[in-house]
């Protein structure tokens, strides 16, 4: 990749299993180390339910200043770059990634964002997410929801070099 001391995290958000596949391939590629984000509070169905106004992600989606808490302490300082991997929940990142992105230490790093999507896409959700971490190097996004792991490996070297 970019250089033989270049090292690299693949840093997950996954409540149904289709995002972490995602990351876990993807990672595996590259040859990055995999890291996920876990919740306090894990999603359950009806949490996940988009059309009910009173689901717990509608309700974190709606709010601005929603940051659920993560269960597991993720430490980015020991790599270069940072692939951030979620699932787009109303055409953000789910809210617990900006709790990720804003309790790490950016400068200096470069971030790449991939996602996975029902057919939104990407969106504006990866620079969004960029905005709220200080000092990071935002190199670009794209949504993987099918792709084959050897193309996000191309992607990200794209990115990278």
């Amino acid at each position: 990749m970019a250089g033989a001391s270049a090292k690299t995290a693949v840093v997950y958000f996954s409540a149904t299993g289709t995002t972490e596949k995602m990351a876990k391939a993807a990672a595996a590629e590259i040859g990055a180390d995999v890291l996920e984000i876990q919740p306090i509070h894990k999603y359950t169905k009806a949490d996940l339910n988009w059309r009910d106004k009173k689901s717990l992600t509608t309700i974190e989606c709606n709010d601005p200043k929603s940051r659920p808490a993560i269960a597991n302490k993720i430490d980015i300082s020991g790599y270069d770059t940072v692939i951030v991997c979620y699932p787009i929940w109303w055409a953000y990142a789910p809210k617990i990634v900006y709790t990720f992105v804003e309790s790490q230490k950016w400068a200096g790093k470069k971030m790449i964002a991939l996602c996975t999507s029902g057919g939104g896409g990407l969106g504006r959700s990866g620079s969004d997410l960029a905005k709220f971490a200080n000092g990071v190097d935002y190199k670009g996004g794209k949504d993987f929801t099918r792709a084959k792991a050897g193309d996000i490996k191309n992607y990200v070297e794209g990115l990278l070099n």
